[in-house]
């Protein structure tokens, strides 16, 4: 039998409890779920993305269906080289859908078996976006009640 592999991709910068729940759920759909941590061209990074690999690796220890990588490539080749079949994309609202919805459509058109499975965000980290997390850490106050691992 063939695994369910979906990849989670994003810049995750900072990784936050929002990210973790979708992957908390989607190891309960799919066989192993990939945090691919990417480097976005359109985005400089406040957090180095080999910090939010070893981070998001120490808040899913002993989760064995969860693995993260650091990728510089498109996210559908990415999944073509790991044959993963999903991408698993969380969605806080309508805004996000939108957004989402175009990815989804051009990475199936790179990658034909690819389909995009998108979890609604939990009510209780709707509100946590990585930008403000960055922006409230830049100016030094504690980010750890949106986090799930420490800084």
């Amino acid at each position: 039998m063939m695994s369910r592999i979906a990849l989670f991709p994003g810049s995750f910068d900072p990784f936050t409890k929002g990210h973790a729940d979708v992957v908390h759920r989607g190891s309960k759909i799919f066989d192993q779920v990939i945090v691919s941590v990417g480097h976005n061209a359109q985005k400089k990074r406040f957090f180095p993305v080999e910090v939010m690999v070893e981070k998001i690796s120490e808040a899913f220890a002993g989760q064995d269906n969860v693995k993260v990588v650091a990728y510089e490539e498109l996210t559908a080749e990415l999944a073509k080289k790991l044959k993963a079949k999903f991408l698993l994309r969380g969605l806080r609202n309508t805004t996000d859908f939108e957004y989402e919805n175009t990815i989804a459509q051009v990475n199936r058109h790179i990658f034909d078996d690819l389909e995009t499975v998108f979890l609604i965000t939990s009510p209780k980290y709707a509100y946590i976006n990585s930008t403000i997390v960055r922006e409230i850490y830049r100016f030094g106050q504690n980010v750890d009640e949106f986090l799930p691992y420490n800084l």
